[in-house]
C-alpha cells in the first residue's frame, strides 16, 4: 500500500482508505442490525408478548443474545486464525441474513412464539461472535500503523451508530410493523454487509489465493487462552475490571425499557430517545476518546466514575430531558474508554496472539452480561427501575476505584506516546496450561 500523502492525511481514515472505509460501513450494517433486533424485541416482550413478567422475559432475551460470545470464545479463536477473515467476516454477515429472512417469513405468515425470538437471537448473536473480534483482527490488514489508533476509533464508533440506528428504529418498528417489519430490515442490513465485506480488499487475502488460504493469517498462536492472559497480567486486570463494571454498565439495556414502561409510561418513541441518548453519545466519545489527556487507567478510572454519577440520576429524577442527558454522558464515557482500551491492547499484544486475545476479550467482557440481563431483569419485578438505576451507580464505584490504583506498566506508558509495542516480544509463559 502507498504512503498517503499529506494532503490525504488531512481526510478521515474512511474516506482515504478505501479498503477499511468499505468494511467499516459493512460494520456498521451489521452491528445497527443486530442492535435493532435486540431493542425491537426487548421492547415486544415488555409491552406486547409478556407484560406480566416482562422484566424476567427481556432479562432471559438479552442473556440469551450474548452466550454465543461467552461459550464460543476458543472455537472463535480458532476459526479466526485459521480461515480468510474477509471470508469469514463475509459469511458470518450473510448467515445473518438468511436466519433474520426466515424469521421474517415467519413472522409475515403467523404468529410469532416467543421461543422464535429466542432462537433467532441465539442464531444472530453467534454470527456477531465471529464477526466483531475477526474485524478487529483484521484492522492491521487494511490499515497502516500509524493509523490504527484512528482505525479503533472508527471500529469502536460503530457500536454506537449501531445504538443510534437501532435506538431509532428497533422499538418504532415494533409498534408500527411488528416483529415482521423489525426482521425485514435486519435482513436488509445484514445482506448490505455481506456485499460491502465482499468487495473490500483487504492486503493479506489479495496477496494470496483464497483456496490455499493466507500464511500470515495461518501463522496461529500456539499458546492457549489462559496462557496468552497468563503472559499479560496487566492487560488480564484490566479486562477483569472492566467485566465487573460491565455487570452493571450493560443492564442499561434490560433498566431502560423497564423505566419506559413503569416510570415514564412512555412508548416506542421514548424508549427510542433514550437509546438514541446512549448512543449518540458513544459516538462522540469515540471519535474524541483519543484526544482525551492521561494514561490510560486514570482516564478509565475517571470515566467510571462519571458513569456512576450519570447513571444514579435517573434514579433520583424522573425527568426524560434529564434521563437524555445523564445516558448521553454515559454513552460519552464508554466510547472513551472504547477507544484508550482497545488501541492500547493493539499495541500490546504480540501479532500471533491477536486472534485468540481479541476473541477472549469479547467473552471475557460479555461473561457478566447474560447474568447482568437475568439479574435486574428479576429483580425489575420486584423493584422499581429508579432502584435498579442507584444499584448500577454504587456498582460502579468499586471498579472505578481499582482502575485508578492499578496504575500503568512501561509497556502501556508508551501508548501515550504513540509508539507501538504489538512487535514486542511477549513476556515467558510456562507452558502446559489449559483452555
Amino acid at each position: 500500500m502507498t504512503t498517503p500523502t499529506t494532503t490525504d492525511r488531512r481526510l478521515p481514515l474512511v474516506l482515504r482508505n478505501r479498503a477499511f472505509g468499505t468494511v467499516w460501513l459493512g460494520q456498521v450494517f451489521t452491528q445497527a442490525a443486530v442492535r435493532m433486533f435486540q431493542v425491537g424485541i426487548s421492547w415486544w416482550l415488555i409491552a406486547y408478548a409478556a407484560t406480566g413478567a416482562g422484566g424476567l422475559a427481556s432479562g432471559l432475551f438479552m442473556a440469551v443474545s450474548t452466550l454465543p460470545a461467552v461459550a464460543l470464545a476458543p472455537l472463535v479463536a480458532r476459526t479466526i486464525a485459521r480461515f480468510v477473515h474477509r471470508s469469514l467476516l463475509r459469511a458470518a454477515a450473510g448467515g445473518a441474513g438468511a436466519v433474520a429472512t426466515v424469521l421474517a417469513v415467519w413472522a409475515c405468515a403467523s404468529d410469532l412464539p416467543v421461543a422464535a425470538a429466542y432462537a433467532a437471537t441465539l442464531a444472530l448473536a453467534t454470527c456477531q461472535a465471529f464477526f466483531d473480534p475477526c474485524l478487529t483482527t483484521s484492522v492491521p490488514e487494511l490499515v497502516d500503523d500509524e493509523d490504527i489508533e484512528a482505525a479503533t476509533g472508527f471500529e469502536l464508533s460503530t457500536q454506537s451508530l449501531a445504538s443510534l440506528g437501532g435506538a431509532l428504529l428497533g422499538a418504532l418498528i415494533v409498534d408500527k410493523a411488528g416483529v415482521a417489519g423489525l426482521a425485514v430490515g435486519c435482513a436488509a442490513a445484514y445482506a448490505a454487509a455481506a456485499l460491502l465485506i465482499a468487495a473490500a480488499r483487504f492486503r493479506t487475502a489479495d496477496d494470496t489465493a483464497d483456496a490455499e488460504g493466507d500464511a500470515a493469517e495461518g501463522e496461529v498462536s500456539r499458546r492457549t487462552l489462559r496462557q496468552i492472559l497468563g503472559a499479560l497480567p496487566y492487560v488480564r486486570a484490566i479486562l477483569l475490571c472492566f467485566a465487573a463494571a460491565n455487570l452493571f454498565t450493560t443492564a442499561v439495556f434490560v433498566v431502560m425499557p423497564l423505566y419506559t414502561a413503569s416510570i415514564l409510561h412512555g412508548d416506542g418513541s421514548t424508549v427510542a430517545l433514550l437509546e438514541a441518548s446512549l448512543g449518540a453519545g458513544t459516538l462522540i466519545g469515540s471519535f474524541t476518546g483519543a484526544r482525551v489527556p492521561g494514561r490510560p487507567t486514570l482516564v478509565g478510572s475517571g470515566c467510571l466514575a462519571t458513569m456512576a454519577v450519570a447513571l444514579a440520576v435517573p434514579g433520583l429524577v424522573a425527568a426524560r430531558p434529564v434521563i437524555a442527558g445523564s445516558l448521553l454522558v454515559t454513552g460519552w464515557c464508554v466510547g472513551v474508554i472504547g477507544v484508550r482500551f482497545v488501541a492500547l491492547f493493539q499495541r500490546l499484544v504480540p501479532a500471533a496472539d491477536k486472534p485468540a486475545f481479541f476473541a477472549v476479550m469479547q467473552a471475557v467482557l460479555g461473561a457478566t452480561f447474560p447474568v447482568a440481563s437475568l439479574l435486574f431483569g428479576l429483580l425489575g419485578d420486584h423493584l422499581s427501575a429508579q432502584t435498579l438505576c442507584l444499584i448500577q451507580a454504587a456498582g460502579l464505584v468499586p471498579a472505578a476505584a481499582f482502575l485508578g490504583l492499578l496504575g500503568d506498566n512501561p509497556k502501556a506508558a508508551e501508548e501515550t506516546d504513540g509508539s507501538s509495542a504489538s512487535d514486542a516480544a511477549p513476556e515467558p509463559v510456562a507452558t502446559g496450561g489449559a483452555r
